[in-house]
């Protein structure tokens, strides 16, 4: 996740939404003292060739002096830190209310099918694979549920952010944040996080009845804020 001071936003980063990608190509343009966590090192990799910055400021929240740095220390407390995914809730209590009030935040959201599968194949990217049933019992959906709404809520039903882009219109709602938060130049994405995928059929086609159901059923509040159909 992303806090720039210098452009005033926050940047909530959702799982399978293209976030690695939007994450790498916002890092061309912040400063100093804007927060940037640490992403996977294949894709710090490429955020250094691109000549972009990389993770800083994400140790210590932003703006708050530490009390006794030197107790901190003697009895080895862990300093809270900012983190990749970092939900809403945890991120407006280490940046207080005035910078998350002040400034603007968004994600991205995807249709929750397309999610589904596309995590499946990155997961799996080579046979054997589990049937599609059977991974949807793993801990891996939950995992990716909890980075979905939960990141932008507080609540779990009520999004808390300015704007949530579409991934299925990403480069068109890239523009439009981008023209908001007077980024100098168009944000172009970097092929993060590359796909193995082969089977490039739709979710419909890959899905079953069963399956469609269990989704739909755990990503229900996203169904319904977004009107995603199968």
């Amino acid at each position: 996740m992303i806090v720039s001071h210098k452009y005033r936003f926050i940047f909530l980063k959702t799982a399978k939404t293209a976030g690695t990608s939007i994450e790498i190509a916002l890092s061309k343009f912040l400063g100093d003292d804007d927060i940037i966590t640490p992403i996977s090192s294949d894709d710090e990799n490429i955020r250094r060739q691109l000549g972009y910055r990389g993770p800083q400021n994400f140790r210590s929240p932003p703006g708050k002096r530490r009390v006794s740095s030197f107790f901190s220390t003697l009895f080895r407390k862990k300093r809270k830190a900012f983190y990749n995914h970092m939900p809403a809730l945890e991120v407006r209590a280490l940046i207080g209310d005035e910078i998350w009030n002040g400034y603007y935040k968004f994600c991205f959201e995807r249709n929750p099918f397309d999610r589904v599968v596309s995590l499946y194949y990155w997961c799996y990217k080579t046979e054997p694979r589990p049937s599609m049933a059977d991974f949807l019992k793993q801990e891996e959906i939950q995992l990716l549920s909890s980075r979905g709404i939960a990141l932008y809520t507080f609540d779990g039903e009520q999004p808390v952010v300015d704007k949530i882009g579409r991934y299925e219109t990403l480069t068109h709602d890239l523009q439009e944040i981008g023209q908001r938060l007077g980024i100098p130049e168009p944000l172009v994405l970097p092929q993060a996080k590359a796909s193995h995928r082969t089977d490039r059929r739709h979710y419909s086609e890959i899905l079953d009845d069963e399956c469609r159901d269990k989704i739909a059923a755990r990503f229900r509040r996203e169904m319904q804020l977004f009107d995603y159909r199968f």
